[in-house]
């Protein structure tokens, strides 16, 4: 029974001290502001699907050939392969196989992982060459992408200060120390969705020289909601 009422008044006294503590944040006077940084990137990081498909070859049984051509292909520009290449999917229409009595037609897909829109416009005339359209970009990243999050929630908070302290200097108050900071929202564009890539000459067909490409930047945004005490 004795245990039990000092629980009972440990739980009382921790209740009234957080209510304390509650009260004194509500009643004293703070100033509440938005602060929003934002952040544009060049990718550096460039996924590319290549689909390789022997239906789309007049010769059967042939993946083997494509693939060494596309190696060899790639090598010539610089690409280390065992870096920056790697098999996404393999496989091949058993089923037609063993029902019909025809040849299996094998698909095999490849990751690329390139740096830079020059290289990728290289890479989209020297594949198109040997007839292997089926590329496309699914992802656009940077090495660095964190510590570039970081830098921006670092500004956005830096700004919101900034803000609090015109808008108090506005009513002849100061800010004190920061009692309350919360992140809001963040907007990462970069992924799949926003792969796209544009081109400043005419078109891909060009095969002696490369168009300009540009990657449409990454975009970094990030709001946070900030408290500082009010003098």
């Amino acid at each position: 029974m004795k245990k039990n009422i000092i629980i009972l008044v440990c739980t009382l006294f921790s209740f009234s001290v957080f209510a304390q503590a509650q009260k004194n944040f509500i009643d004293q006077n703070y100033i509440e502001v938005k602060g929003t940084a934002n952040l544009e990137i060049v990718p550096d990081e460039i996924y590319v699907n290549i689909h390789l498909n022997e239906n789309d070859t007049k010769q059967s049984n042939n993946l083997e050939k494509i693939e060494k051509q596309m190696f060899a292909a790639l090598k010539k520009l610089g690409i280390d392969l065992e870096k920056q290449l790697s098999v996404a999917d393999y496989s091949g229409n058993l089923q037609r196989h063993f029902w019909r009595g025809k040849d299996v037609k094998r698909v095999k897909d490849f990751e690329l992982l390139l740096h830079d829109a020059t290289t990728l416009a290289k890479v989209f005339i020297e594949l198109d060459k040997m007839k292997i359209s089926n590329i496309n970009v699914v992802k656009v990243d940077h090495s660095e992408i964190e510590k570039y999050r970081q830098e921006v929630k670092v500004k956005a908070v830096k700004a919101g200060k900034k803000k609090a302290k015109a808008l108090a200097e506005a009513i002849d108050q100061n800010i004190g120390r920061a009692i309350y900071i919360n992140e809001l929202s963040n907007y990462y564009g970069g992924r799949a969705a926003n792969a796209m890539y544009y081109a400043k000459s005419e078109s891909l067909e060009m095969a002696d020289s490369a168009p300009n490409l540009e990657f449409q930047k990454i975009k970094l945004e990030y709001t946070v909601q900030l408290r500082f005490e009010l003098k």
